[in-house]
């Protein structure tokens, strides 16, 4: 306790019969009156003054306190010996208690005063379970707590057209709360929520409100798509752009990263639907979905559907084979193997100017070395291009190694099967020695291949046998 008019004086009574029992008269004057002000619900932090007030003129006054074995000189007001204060100038739990006061005047002692029950209010704690950000049609609950055991919880919406929501404790692990359910959620639930605690005595003393819980609903509109330039693998250092992009008339825009392992807590949305990560380092790896709303507004899109955004260049590259070379045939199977002489558990493929993710394999073979396979069975011309694999570890499924040397895969997009398959013929010089093994009884023969070139309205064309000469 402090005081800022009067010295905190605290005496220990080992007897208080001994100071106040064998005082003459001890306890023959009228008891005083005692209360405090600004009142008996007092917060944290804030000042409270308790007063003792009696019709005679005294010379001291006495507060005590309950299982507190001493007491508290009171300070006499200068404008009248017939009241006294006491000054708290920081509530805390400390100061909490049930106080009695007495006073001195001639020699002889007053009855000590009725009884007054200081009370200390901290905050409650506003909590929601599973989250503030919720989907729409999902039941929750909001929890009010407290560390202090209160009779009854209250629970207000700002702005909100209904009364408020009262209910009375439960106790949980020595916390006293109060679970208010609410759902199944709509867009209607959204808003901001403060609770209060109050005791059964004083039921209209309301604490200091909780701090404020933002309830956001999600699944209010259709979800938007979440893009990344210039791509969703990108290396640690370089620059990166999310674009969330949705229907038109939307003004607010929110990221969200990893919701799995943390539930978003809130939804911060800003203007632009452009989320610069630059330049990206190890802590940008994860899943990424943004949401689309409107400004002022506590409802939300539901969410995109995820990013994984991969951070290269973390581990030392692999290597890339193609199996059985870089050149292959339309049609032809080709196997891609990721290397690498120090263990990873996890490999990725992927192919350069391609928007879809890259293809990943777990390791099955523990020899070493180790290596994983990607099989492109049958090729197309699709598969032709660039390619390049990284490894990574399960525990960092987001932190990928610097590329792979590039391979380039090369399809040779018209093969005489190919020919016969689609039934056109293009432009071709030569035909080499294989078309004869291939389709013997067609090449080079009149009203076969050749003819059907010209029936199709093809352009012209001879077979060679490599030297010059028609087959």
């Amino acid at each position: 306790m402090g005081s800022s008019t009067s010295t905190l004086n605290l005496t220990v009574l080992l007897c208080l019969g001994k100071i106040f029992g064998k005082q003459k008269g001890w306890g023959t004057l009228p008891k005083p009156s005692i209360w405090a002000d600004p009142g008996l619900m007092a917060t944290k932090g804030s000042s409270v003054t308790l007063w003792c007030q009696t019709s005679l003129q005294a010379d001291a006054y006495y507060l005590f306190k309950e299982r507190v074995s001493g007491h508290f000189y009171m300070e006499i007001s200068q404008d009248s010996k017939t009241k006294a204060s006491y000054s708290i100038e920081s509530m805390s739990t400390h100061e909490a208690g049930r106080y009695q006061c007495a006073y001195q005047s001639r020699k002889s002692w007053s009855q000590r005063s009725d009884l007054l029950t200081l009370v200390y209010f901290g905050a409650p704690t506003l909590s929601a379970n599973p989250g503030p950000v919720v989907a729409s049609g999902v039941n929750m609950s909001l929890s009010c707590s407290s560390r202090y055991p209160w009779y009854s919880f209250h629970l207000l919406k700002e702005q909100g057209a209904d009364v408020p929501q009262h209910l009375d404790l439960t106790i949980l692990r020595e916390r006293y709360r109060a679970l208010f359910p609410v759902g199944p959620v709509n867009t209607s639930h959204g808003g901001t929520y403060r609770c209060y605690i109050s005791q059964q005595s004083y039921p209209y003393s309301w604490s200091h409100p909780s701090d404020p819980l933002h309830l956001q609903v999600t699944g209010a509109y259709r979800e938007p798509s979440l893009m990344a330039q210039p791509g969703s693998l990108v290396h640690s250092g370089d620059n990166l752009t999310l674009q969330c992009r949705s229907e038109a008339g939307f003004d607010r825009f929110a990221l969200t990263k990893d919701e799995e392992l943390r539930p978003a807590q809130h939804l911060d949305g800003q203007p632009s639907p452009d989320f610069p990560l630059d330049p990206v380092s190890r802590t940008h790896g994860g899943r990424y979905r943004c949401y689309s709303g409107h400004n002022l507004s506590s409802t939300w899109s539901a969410p995109s559907a995820p990013l994984d955004i991969l951070i290269t260049g973390i581990y030392p590259k692999p290597s890339l084979s193609a199996q059985p070379g870089p050149s292959v045939s339309w049609g032809e199977n080709v196997t891609l193997q990721c290397r690498s002489e120090i263990w990873f558990n996890t490999f990725h493929l992927s192919k350069e100017g391609s928007l879809a993710p890259p293809q990943h394999l777990h390791l099955q073979d523990t020899a070493i070395p180790y290596e994983v396979n990607f099989t492109l069975n049958p090729v197309t011309s699709d598969h032709q291009g660039t390619y390049r694999c990284y490894s990574s570890h399960n525990s960092s499924p987001y932190l990928l190694s610097s590329p792979s040397d590039s391979l380039e895969l090369l399809v040779s997009d018209y093969t005489p099967e190919k020919l016969l398959v689609t039934g056109t013929i293009p432009l071709i010089a030569n035909v080499t020695a294989k078309c004869k093994k291939v389709v013997s009884s067609l090449c080079g023969t009149r009203g076969g291949v050749g003819e059907r070139a010209h029936t199709q309205g093809e352009s012209d064309f001879s077979f060679t046998d490599g030297k010059g000469g028609s087959a």
